[in-house]
């Protein structure tokens, strides 16, 4: 008898612990891309409203606006490329990652359907958006190890955004571009479009770069490029972020699923993509939901590439075993 009031007790205080955890509110942040979808699906479904009295999703639309929301305290969990997160902690900020979940998004869009590799656009001009972030480092460490010089044996014509990127390949002011989805899936659905089509290049994916990666660093063919991380104090609530970790993997298989309405949804919030883009894009990346400890061996492969060339990228080391949430 004992025993069973002393199970109740501890049951009911488990329940109060959790009630107690419920914050005013949840900021979640991302980009654009696939990585903060399911964040939306998460807001729209109110997967987090036992944990939050209000959930609000951000857009951060440049690497600066990234490291704003998370010096200054602008959003509680954030969508992120795993080299910033990696130089953000290592420069102190309290920020700990929690997945890896966008292992292959980029590409490159071209006219030339004969151009199947990097090397095949040796000479060429390519429109790349966030010079110094993702794609571009990406790019730079592939063409390296491969022996070729980034900025001597290409024209890399740096902008602001994917979609400048994209603009400038649907006007014919560049003829190549690296993209990540959905950008490139937006690209092709614009130029397949009347009326635009009548004006518009044809357009041709090439090869992934994770292929590229695989083939030049012989290992398996994605990069851990993203996933969502905890910031602030937040992530000292344990509860909070079991919660977050739990209708995150839930809202990303339900996206990989349901193509067309992650599309109609993510079009909703994000006016600037198209939901049959978005529904496109969906199979062309590589989305695969792993904890930051389990990811660990992948992150510390890539950072250590990275590092060879550019300590800046993941502020000059590998983040310790507190990165990984």
């Amino acid at each position: 008898m004992i025993k069973k009031i002393a199970l109740a007790v501890t049951f009911v205080f488990s329940i109060s612990l959790a009630a107690d955890t419920k914050v005013e509110k949840l900021v979640l942040s991302g980009p654009m891309a696939s990585v903060s979808h399911p964040l939306i699906h998460m807001i729209e479904t109110g997967a987090l409203d036992d944990v939050a009295k209000k959930v609000e999703f951000k857009l951060w639309k440049s690497p600066d606006e990234l490291r704003a929301f998370t010096i200054r305290g602008g959003a509680d969990f954030i969508a992120i490329p795993t080299n910033v997160g990696a130089n953000l902690y290592n420069k102190g900020v309290d920020i700990k990652l929690l997945n890896v979940s966008v292992w292959g998004i980029l590409g490159i869009l071209t006219r030339d359907k004969t151009k199947k590799t990097l090397k095949d656009f040796v000479g060429c001009e390519i429109a790349m958006p966030f010079r110094a972030d993702m794609p571009d480092i990406v790019f730079e460490e592939i063409v390296k190890a491969q022996g070729l010089d980034p900025k001597k044996d290409f024209k890399l014509r740096y902008l602001n955004s994917p979609i400048d990127a994209m603009q400038m390949l649907i006007m014919r002011r560049v003829d190549h571009a690296l993209l990540a989805e959905p950008a490139t899936s937006m690209a092709l659905r614009k130029t397949g479009s009347f009326p635009l089509k009548l004006v518009a290049p044809q357009l041709y994916r090439s090869d992934m770069i994770e292929y590229e990666w695989g083939e030049t660093f012989k290992v398996k063919t994605k990069i851990p490029e993203s996933g969502m991380a905890v910031v602030g104090a937040i992530g000292k609530n344990d509860y909070i972020v079991k919660r977050f970790n739990e209708e995150y993997a839930k809202s990303l298989e339900w996206y990989k699923k349901n193509p067309k309405l992650a599309g109609k949804m993510v079009e909703k919030v994000i006016p600037m993509l198209s939901a049959d883009a978005v529904a496109d894009s969906i199979s062309y990346v590589q989305i695969d939901n792993v904890s930051a400890k389990d990811s660990k061996k992948d992150l510390e492969f890539f950072f250590n590439i990275l590092k060879q060339n550019n300590k800046k990228s993941i502020g000059g080391k590998l983040p310790d075993d507190n990165f990984y949430y």
